[in-house]
């Protein structure tokens, strides 16, 4: 069982990405030491049976972020507004204090079951910028949007960085950082991995994802979220909490999901990582 550590609707401190794997009875998320959980709704909206109690039974013990799959924010087809509508219902139902998104597309006539880069164009931030203001409208709240790893730029008209800035301020929306892809497209990219960071809006940013990836190549990294965190990558963090402050953090496993005496090292990792920073850490929800 989890220790209730906070009210549902605040969220510090360091979080963990809820697999399905993981309610599994050899994992005992008691003893990871987590002050949030996060889950991607569309996978558990409407869920009943064995596995809609289960998650229930962790939501009323721990705060819930829910981190999107499928908005499809930067795509061409209609928002989803039922989906929304739906997303809407299930955060006053586990009283999730923030939704995020990632900002690229899924789909168009359906979906793609793959994050797709977005033309950096300004006609894409305006058009980006609107839809992100319409599922605000919807939610009655801002959503995060995430910077996202890719791997090709097509019709570059604007810096990845000059982009995210430009939807961000235009949708009036916040940012919700990934560390990790960060370096992933430094590496692939060709550009400063700690300069991209600090020009980002740090005002804005709600709270931070870390995670792993697989080194293709010396020059092609891809976003798995399969390993372990690297040194680069963590340094990262540690930048992020100089520069923003000590923002709630969430390690993400997708696949290759470890013993949980392993996750529980690097969710501690993190933890440490923020006691050895500012003496003050950021609230969600307050």
């Amino acid at each position: 069982m989890l220790k209730k550590l906070l009210p549902k609707a605040s969220v510090s401190g360091v979080g963990l990405g809820l697999r399905r794997d993981m309610l599994d009875p050899s994992y005992d998320l008691s003893l990871a030491g987590l002050d949030f959980m996060e889950v991607a709704p569309e996978n558990w909206i409407h869920v009943g049976g064995r596995f809609g109690r289960q998650f229930r039974q962790i939501a009323e013990q721990i705060p819930i972020t829910l981190h999107g799959l499928s908005l499809n924010i930067g795509g061409f087809s209609p928002i989803d507004v039922e989906l929304v509508k739906n997303i809407k219902q299930f955060m006053a139902d586990f009283n999730c204090p923030l939704y995020s998104e990632h900002l690229s597309f899924c789909g168009d006539d359906g979906h793609l079951y793959d994050l797709m880069p977005i033309p950096f164009t300004e006609e894409a931030v305006t058009t980006i910028a609107a839809r992100i203001r319409q599922v605000q409208d919807i939610l009655g709240q801002r959503i995060a949007m995430e910077n996202v790893s890719y791997y090709a730029a097509p019709h570059q008209q604007l810096s990845e960085i000059d982009f995210i800035n430009a939807v961000i301020a235009e949708a009036d929306c916040d940012l919700l950082l990934d560390v990790n892809n960060i370096y992933v497209n430094s590496i692939n990219h060709g550009y400063d991995a700690e300069e991209f960071l600090q020009a980002l809006p740090g005002e804005r940013t709600r709270y931070i994802h870390i995670a792993g990836h697989y080194d293709e190549a010396y020059d092609l990294k891809v976003d798995t979220h399969g390993s372990d965190v690297i040194d680069p990558v963590w340094d990262l963090l540690a930048l992020a909490y100089k520069e923003f402050g000590v923002l709630p953090t969430l390690l993400e496993r997708d696949f290759n999901i470890p013993a949980m005496a392993e996750l529980q090292q690097e969710v501690q990792k993190i933890a440490d990582y923020q006691d050895l920073s500012v003496p003050s850490a950021a609230v969600i929800g307050e």
